[in-house]
């Protein structure tokens, strides 16, 4: 077993808006938010006081303890507001992708019993036709202004007493991401407020922020990367959010250099920008102190590239899941230059780990040897909604999280003298045994798009496997067998079938047709033959 060379942090026992708020009287008129395109800034005094009135007006509209409240939402400086203000009333929130369609919303709000909806006007008419697909939803309401539409904004007026909740942080979800976990289909991840709030106290050692910097929020806030790296970590430490609603390289370098950004958390693709497109030279990158990358793996090489070209620290990396709230290990900004190249980092305070056998599950493995990442500690989900049997799946008895990643452990500082080892070295991520495709960070089941394929009447059989595009992006990659009566079923036909259905980084981009698809008497699709088909990487 490793162990964190971290002291271990004691729970935070707070409502996640307490344990991230809860000093927002300390940081005062500091800048909390800044919008990335018009310079529209909230102070922490007004952070708090707007979330604080937004929940009396949530709870005056009929939010109750035990609700689940759909934030569908690109960035914008109202999402951290919505979001405490919905947990302040009591309610979970499910955050949704502000690409998703409608027929995907809607299975999330159904899936998850979703009563309210906050979004933006321009996702008005998806947000509707999800709710009369999903049937539940008592109203939608909007961060901006729309016509038939009670909106946050109005409800800063509140004169609605703030309500007071009897929130368990141990019991209680405070997030309900949804994930496809190791393979199938997404699943909501009940994350507490209290495993939300103890992992940033986990991650606060290795990664500070506090008053004076500034950190560019690109990532979506739905996705609990952003969420957790981009909101919740700065906000409970004083630092500033600059937030943009999507990337676009030229709005993300001129925010950099307009807002004298000090910390960039990213994902490959934007490294991969950083490190080659020739807009980068034309902006003035000199406030930058750091970056890490984290969503997908990251090449060692192309970490080097960015670092040189920026001057600055090797590009750190982090890893996790949405499952893990999310974070476990973290290259910490001080050891940037001393880490391996390619490391994901140490792992966190409170952390437990063990690298087991492929072949004998059961077998731990040492250092240098490489097998299934499993982990321990208090930021494990509590569990999958309503899916008892995909959380046992997940986590075993003893509560080891199988996160289907395969890895392996330097031998820096660790020893097999004890049953607990300390130090623990740095932890190299270097396969997958879950099926899962990771564009551009975005989790993408193969099972969701081999379901979608079958609806088609020229399709017989598909299996889908995730390949790599020349930027070194993984994608769907689409394995079909055709039904006798439609030879003529071409790739372009696939593609947009598929694309007219699911939202833009679930597309399948490559398309090939077979004979039949491989599988195992079990009836598992036997991926790592059509990928070593394809001469991927398995």
């Amino acid at each position: 077993m490793f162990r964190s060379e971290y002291a271990d942090v004691e729970p935070v026992e707070l409502p996640i808006h307490d344990a991230v708020l809860g000093r927002a009287a300390e940081f005062g008129g500091t800048p909390a938010l800044i919008d990335g395109t018009d310079g529209t800034t909230l102070t922490y005094e007004q952070v708090d006081r707007f979330h604080r009135r937004v929940a009396a007006g949530l709870a005056e509209a009929g939010v109750r303890k035990g609700d689940v409240l759909a934030l569908h939402s690109p960035n914008t400086i109202a999402f951290p507001t919505a979001f405490y203000a919905a947990t302040r009333a009591g309610a979970s929130v499910t955050t949704v992708h502000p690409l998703a369609t409608a027929e995907e919303f809607g299975k999330q709000l159904k899936d998850c019993a979703a009563r309210w909806i906050v979004t933006v006007s321009p996702l008005l008419d998806t947000a509707r036709r999800a709710a009369e697909l999903a049937g539940g939803v008592e109203e939608i309401l909007v961060c901006d202004s729309a016509p038939g539409h009670r909106s946050l904004i109005d409800m800063l007026a509140s004169a609605a007493p703030e309500p007071v909740v009897d929130i368990d942080p141990v019991e209680d979800v405070a997030a309900l991401p949804y994930s496809s976990g190791t393979t199938g289909t997404p699943k909501g991840v009940m994350l507490t407020h209290r495993q939300i709030a103890t992992n940033l106290d986990q991650l606060r050692p290795l990664i500070t922020a506090g008053p004076g910097d500034r950190i560019l929020a690109v990532l979506p806030f739905f996705h609990i990367y952003g969420l957790t790296a981009l909101m919740n970590a700065p906000l409970r430490q004083g630092a500033t959010v600059v937030v943009l609603p999507r990337f676009d390289l030229e709005t993300f370098l001129a925010a950099i250099q307009n807002h004298r950004i000090t910390g960039l958390y990213v994902a490959p693709p934007i490294v991969l920008a950083l490190a080659k497109h020739p807009l980068v030279a034309r902006y003035d990158l000199s406030s930058l102190k750091y970056i890490v990358s984290a969503a997908a793996p990251l090449d060692a090489h192309l970490a080097a590239a960015c670092s040189r070209r920026l001057g600055l620290p090797p590009v750190g990396q982090a890893y996790g899941m949405t499952e893990l709230s999310p974070g476990t290990h973290v290259v910490p900004l001080d050891a940037m230059r001393q880490a391996p190249p390619g490391t994901v980092g140490k792992l966190i305070a409170g952390t437990q780990m063990r690298i087991v056998s492929l072949d004998d599950p059961g077998r731990d493995l040492g250092p240098g040897e490489s097998g299934e990442i499993l982990i321990r500690g208090p930021q494990v989900m509590k569990g999958y909604l309503g899916r008892p049997d995909a959380t046992a799946a997940m986590i075993d008895a003893d509560g080891w999280l199988h996160t289907g990643d395969v890895g392996y452990v330097d031998g820096g500082g660790t020893s097999r003298s004890s049953e607990a080892e300390r130090g623990g070295g740095w932890l190299f991520v270097v396969d997958r045994v879950k099926e899962l495709i990771k564009y551009k960070g975005f989790q993408v089941a193969p099972a969701e798009l081999e379901a979608l394929l079958l609806t088609h009447p020229g399709i017989a059989d598909a299996a889908v496997i995730g390949v790599y595009d020349e930027d070194g992006n993984e994608v769907p990659h689409a394995c079909v067998v055709r039904v006798p009566s439609a030879p003529e079923l071409s790739e372009g036909e696939v593609m947009m079938y598929v694309a007219e259905r699911v939202a833009p980084y679930k597309r399948v981009r490559h398309v090939t047709f077979i004979d039949g698809v491989p599988r195992a008497a079990s009836g598992k699709i036997l991926r790592r033959e059509l990928r070593a088909a394809h001469q991927e990487p398995s």
